[in-house]
């Protein structure tokens, strides 16, 4: 019997839930990626908040022609989205490999302990403190998205990281000369792939949610910037006249962090996931 008639996921089902997420994620990726090439000259603007004349999608709150603001107002978005959930990681990945692979106490003490500090403040709440002293551009919502990610990303990598190092063959390793970049990065790295993986999909949503809340908050970004967020908060005041301002750019949003959730599973399912999920359901 096949690994699909025994309640296994079968290649042509995973290919499927890729295939959603590649749906879902497409149009936004796109947009945002390739929409200022198409956007083209922007024109005479119109009233405020009507439809028609031209304008397939409206015009929004000062009467610029919405379409060309979608097409402007992606990039923003994913491009300070992923510069942060990167430079989270960059950071994250060391030290969490550090704490959890390292055999002097203070060492970890003294990586872990400032990042048990900053996990207390909540994420937005320090990204508008900040906010209020300084003003940031897009690259600083980018580091201050990254800096409030830092500290859960740590703590995770340390606590995958410790897990694999107790395994026998790590000792193996340190007993045979071993250096600790093959150890901590050849081993013991690449055995926590699969959980960075799966946290990445997460971790990533939620920057998207932060990037966007800052941006709908007016951090970083003009009052009038062509950006979704911010289509989304300067538009709300006309929803109920010319909706299409505010509901084209939320729901690109919305396909982007769940296109990304749905790919990151596709891709992180192992065969028997699917099949001892349903023999424990049985």
């Amino acid at each position: 019997m096949t690994a699909t008639g025994t309640g296994g996921i079968g290649p042509g089902r995973r290919t499927g839930r890729f295939a959603l997420g590649v749906a879902v994620i497409a149009v936004p990726l796109l947009l945002a990626l390739l929409g200022p090439v198409f956007a083209g000259e922007p024109g005479a603007r119109a009233a405020s908040f009507t439809l028609g004349d031209g304008h397939w999608l409206g015009t929004d709150f000062v009467g610029r022609d919405v379409w060309r603001q979608v097409l402007h107002g992606g990039r923003p978005v994913v491009l300070t989205a992923l510069g942060a959930g990167a430079l989270a990681y960059l950071i994250a990945l060391p030290v969490g490999l550090l704490a959890a692979l390292t055999h002097r106490r203070w060492l970890e003490e003294l990586l872990m302990r400032p990042l048990d500090v900053l996990i207390a403040v909540p994420s937005l709440l320090l990204i508008l403190l900040v906010a209020s002293v300084f003003t940031p551009g897009a690259v600083g919502v980018a580091l201050l998205v990254a800096l409030v990610n830092v500290p859960d990303a740590a703590r995770l990598v340390r606590a995958a990281a410790t897990e694999a190092a107790a395994r026998p063959v790590v000792e193996a390793l340190r007993l045979q000369g071993e250096s600790w970049w093959h150890t901590a990065v050849g081993h013991v790295g690449r055995t926590i792939l699969r959980t960075l993986g799966a946290d990445a999909g997460t971790r990533l949503t939620g920057v998207l949610y932060l990037v966007a809340t800052a941006a709908f908050l007016g951090v970083g970004v003009a009052p009038d910037a062509a950006d979704w967020a911010v289509m989304v908060d300067r538009n709300r005041t006309g929803l109920f006249v010319q909706p299409w301002a505010v509901v084209v750019p939320a729901l690109l949003i919305v396909a982007l962090t769940t296109g990304t959730n749905l790919l990151f599973d596709a891709a992180l399912e192992k065969p028997g996931d699917r099949r001892a999920r349903k023999e424990r359901r049985s």
